[in-house]
């Protein structure tokens, strides 16, 4: 796997059942931090809905998700969610849908139909994005190979992520992984520069 799949930017979709209102926001994310900040501004901005459910999946194996019913039944929002999320093949991302309650009851399907469909059209709004999978390196090297080291990072469409200047620097970088052994390459050609696999 050279790339993966998610959401270039937010969102915002609205459906509407008996009265109920279901406003659904997605966002690209990278940890629970910012999943947690997301939701802590849309409580902000919505006080008086009755329900904050969510569901989000990070990572390149799929293994860290997490849903919330926030006081639904059991399995009847963040579910749906989470299998609109599923079904775009998208991850980074994650859906907080809104619920003003409307005076009726709509019962577990009724749930279930009205969480899918408010995740499924935030989703048909958002563009969807290859992104490359990155490697990860720490660098240390003489301050004077700067020019060299940042020059092989631009070749490659790399990211600094950290930098600290002395008289021996440091950087963390990303490379796309299909990119890595060039990478490797070309910095064990740079004398005194000493590299690590952090990813």
């Amino acid at each position: 796997m050279e790339f993966y799949n998610t959401i270039a930017q937010e969102a915002q979709a609205e459906f509407k059942d008996r009265g109920s209102r279901f406003i659904a926001y997605a966002f690209p994310i990278s940890n629970t931090d910012d999943v947690k900040k997301n939701l802590a501004a849309l409580k902000k901005e919505h006080p008086k809905a009755v329900h904050h459910t969510f569901a989000y999946r990070i990572g390149l194996d799929g293994n860290q998700f997490r849903t919330n019913d926030d006081g639904e039944p059991s399995g009847t929002a963040g579910k749906p969610i989470m299998g609109q999320i599923d079904s775009k093949q998208v991850t980074n991302t994650c859906i907080v849908v809104v619920r003003y309650f409307g005076g009726t009851l709509l019962g577990v399907p009724g749930l279930i139909n009205a969480y899918k469909t408010a995740a499924s059209l935030v989703l048909q709004v958002v563009p969807v994005v290859q992104k490359p999978i990155m490697s990860r390196f720490s660098i240390q090297f003489d301050y004077t190979q700067m020019n060299d080291i940042m020059l092989i990072v631009k070749q490659l469409n790399g990211i600094v992520l950290r930098q600290e200047q002395q008289l021996f620097s440091s950087m963390d970088v990303e490379v796309p992984r299909r990119r890595s052994d060039e990478w490797k390459y070309k910095i064990n050609n740079l004398r005194n520069v000493h590299f690590v696999d952090l990813l």
